[in-house]
């Protein structure tokens, strides 16, 4: 540096928090914000309900009843569609009568993980208390709109929910119909059955069918962390922690009637 010269300033570069070229930090609420209520309202770190991952593209959209024993028993019914499950509470659960209108209570919705979720949530948690996985499968669009995913989406948001169930128990044609009116809090909705091959008037459901679809346990076996399944070669049951899998068949619950008018339907269309 020459004499009488000023030494030059030197300046440090701020880093521009809107270049571009950086990625943001996201948070699941922020990539998943139909979620936030249901993450809002657990602690993952005391239950062992999934958070949610996100959407799956390009497969047949799932559903899932789960009978849940919270402060009052009822059935959820799950519905996979825009990424989530659409979720109703049903406190009487599903009837394959027509005749019947059952009363579906709309909730937060819920991750596509959710379908896998059997067991007993801690109580003071929310939703604390056993719960079943009392069927599940997939389902499409029963309506007349040519573009199934177009007639999916237009319905529930006009409240005339149309579809169709291939589950273990629950098969065939289906409506979720929105009730009119000022209600505060979540829609609630009408559960009906429509009049085809699979319907069972006079039937009932729900009290026939008392253990899970995937395990064969009943409320009482999941909430003590017991796993009931029949082997075709063994009598005697095996007893481990609450761990859901595929099974090779449930013993019936004893003093079932086998010929009840759901199982001769069943029978009926499953040879």
């Amino acid at each position: 540096m020459k004499e009488g010269q000023m030494p030059k300033k030197t300046t440090t570069r701020k880093k521009n928090s809107n270049n571009p070229s950086r990625k943001p930090t996201r948070t699941k609420q922020a990539v998943d914000p139909e979620l936030s209520e249901y993450r809002r309202k657990r602690d993952f770190s005391h239950t062992d309900e999934p958070e949610g991952g996100g959407a799956r593209p390009g497969h047949q959209p799932q559903f899932v009843i789960q009978k849940h024993a919270a402060s009052h028993l009822h059935y959820d019914l799950r519905l996979e569609h825009d990424g989530v499950m659409k979720s109703w509470a049903v406190p009487k659960g599903p009837s394959l009568d027509p005749a019947v209108k059952r009363l579906a209570m709309q909730v937060e919705d819920h991750p596509i993980e959710y379908n896998e979720f059997e067991g007993t949530i801690p109580q003071g948690e929310y939703g604390g208390g056993t719960v079943m996985l009392w069927d599940r499968g997939t389902y499409r669009y029963g309506g007349t709109n040519p573009d199934p995913e177009e007639g999916l989406r237009r319905g529930y948001e006009k409240g005339d929910f149309k579809f169709v169930l291939n589950g273990t128990r629950l098969k065939g044609s289906w409506a979720l119909v929105r009730m009119r009116g000022d209600r505060p809090g979540k829609p609630q909705w009408l559960l009906i059955k429509h009049n085809d091959e699979f319907a069972a008037p006079g039937s009932d459901v729900v009290a026939e069918q008392q253990t899970s679809v995937t395990t064969g346990r009943t409320m009482d076996e999941i909430s003590e962390g017991k796993s009931r399944v029949w082997h075709s070669n063994r009598s005697e049951t095996a007893d481990t922690k609450d761990q859901v899998g595929p099974s090779t068949g449930a013993r019936p619950r004893a003093g079932k009637s086998a010929g009840s008018a759901y199982e001769r339907l069943m029978a009926k269309y499953n040879r």
